[in-house]
């Protein structure tokens, strides 16, 4: 499974991005997926999750009625839109794809700067 991530940027506050991952390679196998991000200085961190139907999601705290995401298994391709956006939300996003068996994959990742 190969994971390629797109829509980051550079945005003021209060605007929005939409991310998109676009996943190739053996996705009928794919289970979960999710968007994770990382700060400079800091760990890695879940910012939301998506059922492989697409009808279960988690978010984290600092993100819940802001971003959301979605997927269209047709298109092979997850998205995550973002709102109201801090600059706090600066980070490097991550898609990453857990397969039924177990495997984990990741993008690349893609630089999101939210200006003040």
């Amino acid at each position: 499974v190969q994971l390629v991530e797109s829509g980051g940027g550079l945005v003021q506050a209060g605007g929005s991005l939409r991310l998109s991952c676009a996943a190739s390679g053996s996705t009928f196998s794919i289970n979960t997926m999710g968007w994770y991000r990382q700060a400079p200085g800091k760990e890695r961190e879940l910012v939301a999750a998506i059922a492989s139907g697409g009808g279960s999601t988690n978010y984290a705290d600092a993100v819940k009625g802001r971003f959301t995401i979605s997927r269209d298994n047709a298109k092979n391709t997850m998205y995550l839109q973002m709102n109201s956006l801090k600059p706090e939300d600066t980070a490097v996003y991550y898609c990453n794809a857990v397969e039924s068996a177990g495997w984990v994959y990741w993008g690349q990742g893609t630089q999101v700067t939210v200006s003040s």
